[in-house]
C-alpha cells in the first residue's frame, strides 16, 4: 500500500420528510408522510413549489381517504342490520333448541325441535330429533319388554297354580278317604291325572319356547314333501273332526313342494294350527287345509269359518299366553303357547307365518322356501 493514495468521495443529497397526522374527533386515525429528495430539491428556490406540491398531495390523499371512509360506513350501515337479523334468527333457533332439550331432559321424549333452516343449527336440531326418536323407540321397547315379562310371570303363575290347585285338592280328598266308592275314587284320580298332564304340557311348551327364542334348539332337517306331510296330519285329525262335527277338506297342489325341514317340528306347527281351527272355528263346520306353490315358496293355509278375530288382536295373536277371549277360562287343555311356538318354529326354518281374519273366515298361512 506504499505510495498509494486512497480517495473517498461523499455525495450529499438533501432529504426532507413531511409528516401529516389525520385527526377525526380529536383522535389520530392515521399518518401520511412524504420523503422529498432532490427531485424537488434541486435548489432552494424551489422550496415554495415543493410545499405547494406537498399540500396538493395531502388534499388528494385526504379526499380519497374521506371517500373510502364514507364507502366503509355505508357498507357497515347495510351489513350490520342484516347480520343482526341473521344472528337474531340463529339465537332464536338456539333458544328453542335449549328450551326443547330441557323439556326432553325432564323425561318428555314426545317433543320435537322445529327445524326451519339447513345450516349448522338446523343440522343440530335434526340430529337431536333423530337421537330422541331412537331413545323414544328404545324406551317403548323396554316398557313393552317389561310388560311382556310381567305378563309372562302372571300367566305362568296362574297356569301353574290352577292345575296344581286341582291336583292337590283331589289328591287331598283321596288322602282323607272322602269318596263314596271306587267309581268316585277313579273319578278323582282321573281328574288329578289330566291336570298333571296339562301341567306337564305347559312346562314343556314353555321350556321349548324359551330354547327357541334363545336359539339353543337344534333342527334335524331332511327333505320333506309338504303335501304328503299335511295329508298325513289331516288323516290323524279325522276323529277330532268327527267329534266336533267338522268336515276337514283338503285342496293340495299337484306340485310336490319339497322343502328341507325338521319334520317333527313342522308337525307341531300344523297340529297347533288345526287344533286352534277346531277349537275356535267349529261353528263354521269346515276346516280347509290348502297348499300351493308361489315362486320359490311353498304355501300352506289352515282355514276355519268360525268367529272373526278382532283386528286389534291380530298383531298379538302369536304372543306368549295371548288370548283373544280375555274372560275365557284356561280349562281347555292348552298351554296358551301353541301359536307362539308355531311362529318360532317357522321362523327357525327361515319362513314366515301370518293370520288374516274377516267376518267369513280366518286364514293362518305358512310360507317355507322350496329346495
Amino acid at each position: 500500500m506504499k505510495n498509494k493514495k486512497i480517495l473517498f468521495e461523499y455525495a450529499f443529497k438533501p432529504i426532507i420528510y413531511f409528516i401529516i397526522s389525520l385527526v377525526i374527533g380529536g383522535s389520530i386515525i392515521g399518518i401520511i408522510y412524504f420523503k422529498l429528495i432532490d427531485m424537488y430539491m434541486n435548489s432552494y428556490a424551489k422550496i415554495p413549489q415543493v410545499i405547494i406540491n406537498v399540500v396538493n398531495e395531502f388534499l388528494y390523499a385526504k379526499n380519497n381517504y374521506i371517500g373510502d371512509l364514507i364507502y366503509i360506513i355505508l357498507i357497515l350501515l347495510i351489513t350490520i342490520p342484516i347480520y343482526i337479523i341473521f344472528m337474531k334468527k340463529k339465537i332464536e333457533s338456539i333458544s328453542e333448541i335449549i328450551n326443547t332439550t330441557n323439556i326432553m331432559a325432564n323425561g318428555d321424549l314426545n317433543q320435537t325441535i322445529q327445524v326451519v333452516s339447513k345450516d349448522e343449527v338446523g343440522q343440530l336440531g335434526n340430529n337431536i330429533n333423530s337421537i330422541v326418536s331412537q331413545l323414544r323407540n328404545i324406551t317403548i321397547e323396554e316398557r313393552r319388554a317389561q310388560q311382556t315379562k310381567t305378563d309372562l310371570i302372571t300367566n305362568v303363575s296362574h297356569d301353574l297354580r290352577t292345575p296344581l290347585t286341582s291336583i292337590i285338592g283331589y289328591l287331598g280328598l283321596i288322602e282323607d278317604d272322602r269318596y263314596k266308592d271306587e267309581v268316585e275314587l277313579r273319578y278323582y284320580t282321573t281328574i288329578a291325572y289330566e291336570k298333571s298332564k296339562s301341567l306337564s304340557i305347559l312346562i314343556n311348551d314353555l321350556f321349548e319356547l324359551t330354547k327357541m327364542q334363545n336359539n339353543t334348539i337344534s333342527l334335524d332337517k331332511i327333505d320333506i314333501n309338504l303335501v304328503e306331510l299335511l295329508g298325513q296330519i289331516t288323516e290323524q285329525f279325522k276323529y277330532e273332526f268327527k267329534q266336533n262335527d267338522i268336515k276337514g277338506r283338503t285342496d293340495f297342489s299337484e306340485d310336490k313342494l319339497i322343502i328341507n325341514a325338521d319334520a317333527n317340528k313342522l308337525v307341531r306347527v300344523f297340529e297347533n294350527l288345526i287344533s286352534n281351527g277346531i277349537k275356535y272355528g267349529k261353528d263354521g263346520g269346515y276346516i280347509d287345509i290348502v297348499t300351493r306353490k308361489q315362486d320359490n315358496m311353498a304355501i300352506a293355509q289352515i282355514i276355519n269359518y268360525g268367529e272373526q278375530i278382532p283386528s286389534s288382536d291380530l298383531p298379538h295373536i302369536f304372543e306368549r299366553f295371548y288370548r283373544v277371549e280375555k274372560s275365557r277360562n284356561r280349562n281347555d287343555g292348552g298351554s296358551g303357547l301353541g301359536l307362539a311356538i308355531a311362529k318360532n318354529i317357522v321362523e327357525l326354518h327361515g319362513g314366515n307365518i301370518k293370520v288374516e281374519s274377516n267376518s267369513s273366515r280366518t286364514i293362518f298361512e305358512v310360507k317355507l322356501k322350496l329346495i
